[in-house]
C-alpha cells in the first residue's frame, strides 16, 4: 500500500466501497441482474430464472433497485398489464463487476480445492497438468 493514506470508515452512506456492496447486497440482488443481463423481461420469467425466490421478495427486490437507479421498469400500459424490467446503464456497469467477482470466486473455490489436496501448501496437484514437471 505504500503511501496511502489510512482511512477509517465511519459512515457507509459516504465510503465508496460501502454503497457499492450495498447496492448488491442480500441473497437476490445478484441474481436478478443475472437474469435481466440478457436484456427485458418481465416479471413471470424473471421468477422463473431465479429459483426458489417468492413473488413478494423478488417484487421488493426489484423496487429496492429501481430506486437505487439499478433496475428500469416499463409499463406498457397495455390490457392484459405487460411490465418488464431491463437493466440501466449503472446497473450493466454493476453487472460486469458481478462477473469479475464470480470469475474470482471460481478461480478461489479452484485453488482451494487443490489446496485440500497438498495439505494447503499450494503444490499442483498429481492430476493437474503439468504436474509431472
Amino acid at each position: 500500500m505504500g503511501n496511502s493514506e489510512i482511512v477509517t470508515v465511519t459512515d457507509p452512506h459516504t465510503c465508496g466501497m460501502a454503497v457499492a456492496v450495498g447496492a448488491f447486497e442480500g441473497k437476490w440482488k445478484s441474481f436478478i441482474m443475472w437474469a435481466l443481463a440478457d436484456g427485458p423481461r418481465r416479471f413471470g420469467q424473471t421468477r422463473r430464472l431465479v429459483t426458489g425466490i417468492s413473488e413478494k421478495v423478488l417484487t421488493q427486490q426489484l423496487r429496492e433497485l429501481q430506486a437505487d437507479g439499478i433496475v428500469h421498469r416499463e409499463d406498457h400500459e397495455e390490457v392484459p398489464p405487460r411490465v418488464e424490467y431491463s437493466l440501466t446503464d449503472r446497473g450493466r456497469r454493476l453487472y460486469e463487476l458481478l462477473e469479475l467477482l464470480s470469475t474470482w470466486g471460481q478461480e478461489h473455490l479452484a485453488a482451494k480445492e487443490g489446496s485440500m489436496t497438498d495439505g494447503g501448501l499450494g503444490a499442483p496437484r498429481s492430476d493437474s497438468p503439468g504436474a509431472d514437471s
